[in-house]
């Protein structure tokens, strides 16, 4: 009894800086450009239950809920905003979105992922930012081999 942590702080409740902070509801909020701050790719940014709170997921991709873990599992409502279904379990087939600082490849400390595909998107995520900051030099083109 008394225990806060098996469910998410209210919108009216005073503690919602703090838990908006512990679901990684910490997206630039607009007129920011919606891109992670660590890792420069642009997102999907939704507004949270947390007021003047956003979350920042993955664009376009949409998991099995089971295959995350409680309290990152991330749905959109109907009003579009996001919405931690914290310890609730799924429903069959219920489908969640991936918080992008979960396979964001510049992690914090301690944000591993022992799934493989979670794995497979923060590579990605890696190739897809250094894309960002590797450009070509303007001019510079590629040599042919001319026979």
């Amino acid at each position: 009894m008394g225990d806060t942590d098996s469910f998410p702080a209210g919108p009216d409740r005073p503690d919602d800086d703090f838990q908006a902070l512990r679901e990684g509801a910490t997206a630039p909020p607009p007129p920011e450009p919606p891109d992670c701050p660590d890792c420069g790719l642009r997102q999907d940014r939704y507004p949270t239950l947390y007021e003047g709170h956003w979350v920042l997921l993955e664009p376009g991709v949409a998991v099995p809920s089971h295959h995350l873990p409680p309290r990152r599992r991330w749905v959109i409502g109907v009003d579009g905003t996001a919405i931690n279904t914290w310890d609730a379990e799924p429903t069959p087939g219920a489908f969640c979105h991936v918080p992008h600082h979960l396979v964001c490849p510049c992690p914090t400390v301690g944000a591993a992922w022992p799934w493989p595909w979670g794995a497979a998107m923060r590579e990605e995520n890696d190739r897809r930012s250094q894309r960002l900051f590797e450009l070509p030099t303007p001019g510079l083109r590629p040599v042919r081999d001319e026979m």
